[in-house]
This record gives structure tokens, C-alpha cells and sequence, in this order.
């Protein structure tokens, strides 16, 4: 991989241009952000109108993060192969136009289809940003890079209110259309103002090791959507011969990472140096940011008859505690390290879900749940930055595969939550119902996963 020496990293952090690039790249993260967050609110219409139950409608989600998860180690490594510049301009292409055909679709398969391509695009975005600012902004990375916490939740702030609107007002459809002048802006400024850099040397693509991971994920998400359906049973080959071909899968990839000389994920960074505590809670806090949390708007409107608007709004309030805390949280960040930050983080998250779970009798219903929303809000943009600094530090001089890397955990776990959150919820008397234990379960298992934490690699200063 080709690094800026610590002298050319300095020169390019004097480059009159890295804060435009930050903000270049910000829009492209905010897209990807709002369009998680809105699709999120829009699910029930899309169920309704192309006339599918909740399991499927559930790949509308998952199908984006399953993308993203095999795209994000790929775009990081290639993003060093070819540059960083060239792979961001490809990605906001994709999504752009995967945008548009998402909002044409005529039934459940093409739109499901056409956002596997669209996560290709929205995956490839945060690796390629990720190594855009850091070659830019030499010892200052780790607060630009923690500024990515603030970004996010931007995003949910606006997806949830704008995707209650469109869908009120207009068509669901309008939820993807809306990226696509934004989409053509954001191609056009990258062209004028990021600089070119010189690619990296040339790797073996790793093939083999994308076919097995895609093929443990898909198995595994084929087998339980189908336990989402009347009449399954966890006897039934429809259910064990997609999961037995996702563990034999999963086997494989770990064995080959291990063996291959340019695997496409080395063992190192899956389990060696710190890197397997923060696997696992990356895979956690994905389940909690991007799995639990975009089925909260479904969750009120199935159990307790929240209309879409109201429903979309509470995504907005959990953004909103994101934002009141990830930029102080980033400037405190070499001050406090990074466990404290995510022991108090994950703590909020656990009680948030928690509240949202265990609604009492005589309250009103949206105030509570907005409540603990914002909780679970403040908790991510507490441990956020502190996570995402903690996953680099460890190998700050492949900050593009790292972040590749991480995101995919993340999004993996996000999968995970959507696929067993709502084939359960499929199967119960009452989804609704069913949502909210399962709210409750996962803050119990957070609460136990804590421990990892103290596995962290602490630090404090910049890196």
C-alpha cells in the first residue's frame, strides 16, 4: 500500500482545499445517511403497495447493508490500489443511478435488486472519505475523522422527517429520486476540487474470499427470513440447508483469510492486535445504530398505531441525542481515551432500548418512546467517535481498509438485528409485541457484552 511520508502528509495537511474536500465528502456521507434513515420510514408504504409481508420487506433494509458489508473492505483496499479519488467518484455514480431504478421498481425483486447495487455505491463512500481526509489533514485526522460521528446523525435527523413528508405527501418512491440531483452535484464538485493522487501498488483481487463471505451472509439471511414465513419449522430444509451452507461458508472464509497471501480480509485484522474486542463491538453497536434502531418507526406503528410521520419523527429524536453529543465527544476524545466514552455509550444505549420497550400504562405513548429514542441517540454519539478512533489506531497506516473493515462489522450486525428482528416478528400473534422484546433482549445483551471494552486498546492524544 502506498502512505504520504510524515513529510508529504504535512504538506497535504496545509492544502488550502482539505476543508472543502471534508465538506465534499460530508454530502456524500449525508446522503448515504438520510437515504438508511428514510427507506427505514418508508417500509410499511413499500410493503403495502408492492404487496409484500414484513420479512421481505425487511430485505428492502438488509439487502443495502449486506452490500455494504462486502463492498467496504473491498472499496478500502482498492481505494489504496487505485486512489481515493477515483473509487469516491465511481461509488457516488453508482448510487446515483442505482437511486433512480430503485425508485422506478415495479415489484419487491427489482427494488431489492437495484438496492444491492445502490449499497454498492453508498458502502463504497465511507473508506474512499475516510482516506480523502485523513491524507489531508496529518496530525488532525483523528478529530476530522471523529467529526464523520456528527454526520450521521445529521442524516437521521433529516430522513426520518423528510421521509414522513414524501411519504405522506407524495409517493414512497420520491425517497430514492431525491438522490439523484444530489447526487449529480456531488459527482460534479469531486471532479473540480479533489485532487488526483497517485495509486498504490497493484494486490491480487481476493476473489475466492468475497464469493465465501457473501455466501455465509446470504445463507444465513435466506434461512431465517424463511423461519419469518406461516407454517416454518427449524426442521425444514428451506431453513437448515442455508444455514448449514453459511456456517460451512464461514468456515472456509476464516480458514482461507488465514492461508491466503492477499486475502481479501486478513486474519490480523479479524481477530490479531485488538482487533477481534473490536470486531465484536463494532458487530454489536451496528445492531443497535443501523439494525434495531431502523425498526423503531415500524415498531410504533404496529403496536401502538403511530401514523408514518409521527412514526419516522422518532428517528429524528434519536439523531438528535447523536447530535447534542458526537462533536463534544470528538474534541474530549484525547482526553478521555476511548473506554469511557464506550462504557458510558453503551450503557445508554442498553437503557434506551430498554425505555422503548417497557412502555407504562398512562403516558403518552410518543413522548416516551421519543425519550428513549434520544437516549439510545446520546449513547451512540458518545461511543461513536471513541469506536471509530479505537478500530484506526490500530493500524493507522491503512486507515482506508480499517474503515472498510469496521464498516463492514457494523453493517454485518445491522443484518443481523433486521433478519432475526423480523422473521420473529413475522411469527408472532403481534409484531408489534414481538419488536419490543426483542428491544429488550438486545439491551441485556449489550449490557453483557461490556466487558470487551476493557479489551480496548486505551489511548489518549492524537495518533
Amino acid at each position: 500500500m502506498l502512505w504520504p511520508s510524515s513529510n508529504e502528509t504535512e504538506v497535504e495537511a496545509r492544502h488550502p482545499r482539505r476543508h472543502l474536500i471534508f465538506f465534499i465528502v460530508s454530502i456524500a456521507l449525508l446522503m448515504a445517511s438520510v437515504d438508511q434513515m428514510i427507506v427505514a420510514t418508508a417500509l410499511s408504504p413499500i410493503q403495502r403497495e408492492l404487496h409484500t409481508g414484513v420479512q421481505w420487506g425487511g430485505w428492502v433494509i438488509t439487502v443495502y447493508a449486506l452490500g455494504q458489508v462486502l463492498i467496504m473492505p473491498i472499496a478500502g483496499k482498492i481505494s489504496d490500489m487505485y486512489g481515493r479519488r477515483r473509487i469516491f467518484l465511481l461509488a457516488a455514480v453508482i448510487f446515483t443511478v442505482a437511486s433512480l431504478l430503485c425508485g422506478l421498481s415495479v415489484n419487491i425483486y427489482m427494488i431489492v435488486a437495484m438496492r444491492a447495487v445502490q449499497a454498492i455505491g453508498g458502502g463504497a463512500f465511507i473508506p474512499a472519505a475516510t482516506g480523502l481526509v485523513s491524507d489531508h489533514y496529518g496530525a488532525g485526522r483523528d478529530r476530522a475523522i471523529g467529526m464523520f460521528s456528527s454526520i450521521f446523525p445529521i442524516g437521521g435527523v433529516i430522513g426520518p422527517a423528510l421521509g414522513g413528508i414524501i411519504v405522506t405527501f407524495t409517493s414512497w418512491r420520491w425517497i430514492f429520486l431525491v438522490n439523484v440531483p444530489i447526487g449529480v452535484v456531488l459527482i460534479v464538485l469531486g471532479v473540480i476540487f479533489f485532487p488526483k493522487n497517485v495509486p498504490g501498488e497493484r494486490q491480487r483481487f481476493d476473489l475466492i474470499g468475497i464469493i465465501a463471505l457473501g455466501a455465509a451472509i446470504i445463507g444465513g439471511m435466506l434461512g431465517i427470513t424463511y423461519l419469518g414465513a406461516a407454517g416454518s419449522n427449524l426442521l425444514s430444509p428451506f431453513f437448515l440447508v442455508p444455514e448449514l451452507v453459511a456456517v460451512l461458508a464461514l468456515a472456509f472464509f476464516v480458514r482461507h483469510s488465514r492461508r491466503a497471501p492477499s486475502a481479501f480480509i486478513p486474519a490480523e485484522l479479524l481477530l490479531g492486535g485488538g482487533f477481534g474486542s473490536m470486531n465484536a463491538l463494532n458487530f454489536l453497536f451496528g445492531a443497535a445504530m443501523l439494525g434495531l434502531s431502523a425498526l423503531l418507526p415500524l415498531y410504533a406503528q404496529e403496536r401502538f398505531g403511530i401514523p408514518v410521520l409521527g412514526a419516522g419523527t422518532l428517528l429524528t429524536a434519536r439523531a438528535t441525542g447523536m447530535i447534542l453529543i458526537a462533536a463534544i465527544a470528538t474534541f474530549m476524545l484525547r482526553r478521555t481515551g476511548y473506554r469511557i466514552p464506550m462504557f458510558i455509550g453503551f450503557g445508554a444505549i442498553a437503557l434506551g432500548l430498554g425505555l422503548i420497550a417497557l412502555v407504562p400504562p398512562h403516558v403518552p405513548v410518543y413522548g416516551w418512546l421519543a425519550i428513549g429514542a434520544c437516549v439510545t441517540g446520546l449513547g451512540m454519539g458518545l461511543s461513536l467517535p471513541a469506536s471509530n478512533n479505537a478500530s484506526l489506531h490500530l493500524r493507522p497506516l491503512d486507515v482506508a481498509a480499517v474503515s472498510g473493515l469496521r464498516g463492514m462489522f457494523r453493517q454485518a450486525g445491522g443484518i443481523a438485528a433486521v433478519s432475526v428482528a423480523t422473521a420473529i416478528a413475522a411469527r408472532g400473534s403481534s409484531p408489534g409485541a414481538a419488536l419490543g422484546d426483542i428491544f429488550l433482549a438486545f439491551a441485556a445483551i449489550l449490557v453483557l457484552s461490556m466487558p470487551l471494552i476493557l479489551r480496548v486498546p486505551e489511548h489518549r492524544g492524537s495518533w
